[in-house]
């Protein structure tokens, strides 16, 4: 008889264990986080804003204080786009850390630097799209430009149009059926090119103007409102992404319907863990980054020098600083890559290997590698690593699965594990099963997050 390791439903369990309300209570919460932090420098400021409540200081005051001691509580911000919470722990940082580690930023669609023009009596946006994106999901549906411009004058502005009920929303044309023959026989990749992406933004010309009429009505109401001029769009960031706020999926309520579930389910879960940690045995850090959707280069994505220039300085903060005690800490830190997996879906049988998938409702998932095809790219845990987290989120009642990303030769994708793993730390991803990954709309389940936000509580907290 063919024997199978059976996980647990983690509805069953936290039934059993009259969690029930829990598990709603938490999401509740994470929908307001993703209400509110709809890019990846509004989530950056919400991390913050919860860091602030819940007693943590700067690194920067941390500095001007001179030391730090166990139980400390600090915060690090990378230019408004990533963030590392600290919490010091009753052994030096040389011994290591406990990194629970994610990103806020998500799939979506840019402005181009010079953007705005018309045509047959319509104004629109150029753009170019950000991270791996189907981009007919895209088109024909409502969505909102969020944004910092800065002004010629050096003033910072922020922009958010689309999110409140009074506001106007966008939206990207797709072609109707009744002329899409020749579209329709195309290949599903090619059915919406990346320069037909071009965002609707209005129609009605200013009032006197006899050339781009529609152009410098739209100027106009963008000056009247935020000082800005056509010039200013070389020095903005502005982002297109799915209007409107987080829903409950289901008659019972079981699920979340949102954008950006990939990757700030987990970075939520990582801070929500972290807020609840008091005098840790080992430094707990959770660590938010940007720029990973697109390889994670950059000064704001986990290749940069952002996370090892701030372990330096607590370093620092501790005595006696040399930079061979930052390279101990790195080496001896121990991580969970916080990072969302693919939700085995029924509906698409036919790439998932049904005995390695992650399935909704039966908890946080362990991957052990990520990659492509051969484990192109991949960090491949330890397998003494996976027996230590097994032991960790078992003592902790934390419901947990374990999963890979589909069939072998069926695709693939990347988290920031390697790079941790490239000091020496051990690393595993962990996160949570997600369908519709990367559509404007992602599906989580309440409970699987619930039971991540447990197994990096528990992470943080219990030493095996």
């Amino acid at each position: 008889m063919e024997l199978k390791h059976e996980f647990r439903n983690a509805w069953e369990v936290e039934r059993k264990n009259n969690k029930i309300e829990n598990v709603m209570a938490y999401s509740k919460e994470y929908m307001t986080f993703l209400d509110n932090g709809k890019t990846e420098r509004t989530s950056a400021r919400e991390i913050v804003k919860i860091a602030k409540q819940n007693g943590y200081i700067s690194i920067e005051d941390a500095i001007e204080k001179g030391s730090i001691s166990p139980g400390e509580k600090i915060y690090a911000v990378n230019k408004d786009k990533g963030v590392a919470l600290f919490v010091i722990g009753k052994n030096n940082l040389e011994k290591g850390m406990r990194i629970v580690g994610g990103h806020i930023d998500a799939p979506r669609i840019d402005l181009k630097p010079n953007p705005l023009y018309q045509e047959a009596n319509l104004g629109f946006f150029k753009t170019h799209y950000y991270g791996g994106i189907k981009k007919y999901q895209w088109t024909a549906t409502p969505l909102a430009i969020h944004g910092v411009v800065i002004l010629n004058d050096g003033k910072k502005v922020d922009i958010c149009i689309g999110e409140d009920d009074s506001d106007p929303v966008f939206c990207i044309t797709d072609l109707l059926v009744h002329l899409a023959g020749d579209q329709m026989q195309k290949k599903l990749a090619d059915g919406i090119t990346g320069e037909s992406l071009n965002l609707l933004i209005g129609h009605m010309p200013l009032e006197g103007a006899e050339k781009e009429a529609i152009e410098q009505n739209i100027l106009k109401m963008l000056n009247e409102k935020y000082g800005m001029i056509e010039e200013d769009f070389l020095s903005a960031e502005i982002e297109i992404v799915p209007a409107g706020k987080a829903r409950d999926l289901g008659f019972d309520r079981s699920m979340v319907l949102a954008y950006g579930h990939d990757d700030r389910v987990c970075s939520y879960g990582a801070v929500k863990a972290i807020i609840e940690t008091e005098n840790p045995e080992y430094c707990a850090v959770a660590l938010c980054v940007d720029k990973e959707e697109v390889g994670s280069q950059g000064n704001t994505g986990m290749q940069s020098k952002f996370f090892e220039n701030v372990v330096a300085e607590l370093i620092a903060l501790e005595g006696n600083y040399c930079d061979l005690k930052v390279r101990r800490a790195m080496a001896n830190t121990k991580v969970l890559s916080a990072d969302v997996s693919a939700g085995y879906d029924p509906n698409y049988p036919d790439v998932y290997e049904k005995r390695n998938s992650a399935y909704m409702g039966q908890g946080i998932v362990l991957s052990k590698y990520t990659g492509a095809r051969g484990k192109s790219g991949c960090n491949d845990a330890n397998a003494e690593f996976i027996a230590e987290i097994r032991r960790i989120f078992n003592k902790a009642d934390v419901v947990w699965q374990t999963a890979e990303l589909g069939k072998v030769d069926q695709g693939g994708g990347g988290t920031i594990a390697y790079i941790l793993a490239n000091y020496g730390a051990e690393v595993i991803d962990c996160g949570v099963g997600v369908l519709n990954m990367h559509a404007p709309y992602e599906i989580i389940s309440k409970v699987d997050i619930y039971e991540m936000y447990k197994g990096y509580k528990a992470f943080f907290n219990l030493n095996i």
